[in-house]
């Protein structure tokens, strides 16, 4: 299988893959919802973990495949704050588990280039189709 074919299957796969750890060990996701966001941290975890779900199954659909790459790009970035959120709490954890939280800071750049670059490869996916 091409690289361009298995990119949006890779993208749906590490979505589903979120979203499932929302819902086994849901824990971890509580604690790094922004105090600012309204209800409870769990709400707020388990709406992400269903969105994850969600688009990890229109990303791996062709004909839903272009606005849920999308709307996971958009997802990325939206998320950006709760991973601001834990490098802030971890900052004073042993230096790999700080590294581990920094690190994620930059990562997600990359993950909404490439949500974007599954959405332009699917471009021409859904016309013509009824």
């Amino acid at each position: 299988m091409p690289r361009s074919e298995r990119s949006p299957l890779l993208l749906a796969v590490l979505l589903a893959a979120a979203g499932a750890a929302h819902f086994a060990v849901p824990r971890p996701f509580d604690a790094i919802v922004p105090r600012a966001l309204p209800g409870s941290p769990r709400h707020w975890t388990y709406a992400s973990g269903v969105a994850e779900l969600a688009l990890a199954a229109g990303v791996a659909l062709p004909r839903t495949r272009k606005p849920a790459a999308l709307a996971a790009a958009a997802l990325f970035v939206g998320v950006f704050p709760a991973n601001v959120k834990m490098a802030w709490d971890w900052r004073h954890r042993p230096a790999p588990l700080r590294a581990a939280a920094i690190g994620r800071l930059p990562l997600q750049a990359p993950l909404v280039l490439w949500a974007r670059s599954v959405a332009a490869g699917a471009a021409g996916t859904t016309e013509g189709r009824s």
